[in-house]
């Protein structure tokens, strides 16, 4: 189905998001779209909804199982409205966003659906995920000048660290149970990273309900929300293996001259499985087995 706009999606598709759990797909650029759709789908997704620009093509086989949004993803805020938006129109229905060139990961999503994971994660009371954008990037840039190659994707498996999230609000107290991120590109290449996007964890796995607003650095207007587990035990975390800060570091001018390769010591070719990401550390099972 193909809407003109947000408005037109509110006033006549808002239907489909009644099966769940929704993925929600904002594409900024012509790169990986396909790959990306058809990944989220195979893990489970029982909708998918593409915000991508007018101007770009769906492949035959995806345009009657995507959901296409004509939008804009690159204005300021255009996802934190258009997420916060449909929050309110599907409450209790679990849902998912991320960008073209990113794939999201769980624990042992290889045989396991969303629809599993988030079940049990609901059993858990629990309303939200949170996940790690964990950058990929080619080992070649020669041959990928714009970083990104399925087949020859590495990642850092080390170089990743937390520091206390402060509360503005209360005397920069440390905020309970909330931390942010940092490691990856972000933190390798940070001279040419604005500081306030230097994090890597996301809120990216939410249940809608009404009121709930995206803020611009990934984190609801629900504190519970931005929590990375429960009060009495470990949760399940998720990964989101992106190629999107590679892609900006190679086509941004103040940088690309300055990057001739992403590889360094601790660099590994990429499995596209999750047992290399548990076995990294990079997302945990928590009560999950």
């Amino acid at each position: 189905m193909h809407y003109t706009s947000l408005k037109d999606f509110q006033k006549s598709g808002a239907a489909t998001l009644t099966r769940g759990p929704v993925a929600l797909i904002f594409v900024e650029d012509d790169v990986e779209v396909a790959t990306t759709l058809r990944h989220h789908l195979q893990i489970g997704f029982a909708t998918v909804i593409a915000f991508m620009p007018e101007m770009f093509d769906l492949p035959d086989d995806l345009d009657t199982l995507v959901h296409r949004i004509d939008y804009d993803a690159t204005v300021e805020n255009a996802v934190e409205e258009a997420v916060s938006r449909l929050a309110a129109l599907a409450a209790g229905q679990w849902m998912f966003y991320c960008y073209n060139a990113e794939y999201l990961f769980f624990p042992f999503c290889e045989t396991r659906s969303i629809g599993e994971l988030l079940a049990f994660h609901s059993e858990e009371r629990r309303d939200a995920m949170l996940t790690y954008v964990i950058d990929l990037y080619s080992d070649d840039l020669s041959h990928h000048p714009d970083a990104v190659s399925l087949d020859r994707a590495h990642l850092d498996r080390s170089g990743y660290y937390a520091l206390a999230r402060k509360d503005a609000q209360r005397n920069y107290d440390p905020k309970d149970r909330q931390l942010d991120f940092y490691g990856g590109l972000r933190w390798r290449f940070e001279e040419h990273i604005p500081h306030a996007r230097r994090k890597i964890d996301r809120i990216a796995i939410f249940r809608a309900k009404p009121g709930l607003a995206l803020r611009e650095d990934h984190t609801f207007s629900d504190e519970e929300y931005n929590t990375y587990a429960c009060p009495w035990h470990h949760n399940i975390t998720a990964t989101i293996c992106s190629f999107r800060t590679a892609k900006a570091l190679k086509s941004n001018p103040g940088s690309t001259h300055e990057i001739p390769t992403f590889k360094w010591h601790n660099s590994a070719p990429f499995e596209w499985h999750s047992r290399q990401l548990l076995d990294l550390g990079l997302m945990e099972p928590g009560q999950w087995f």
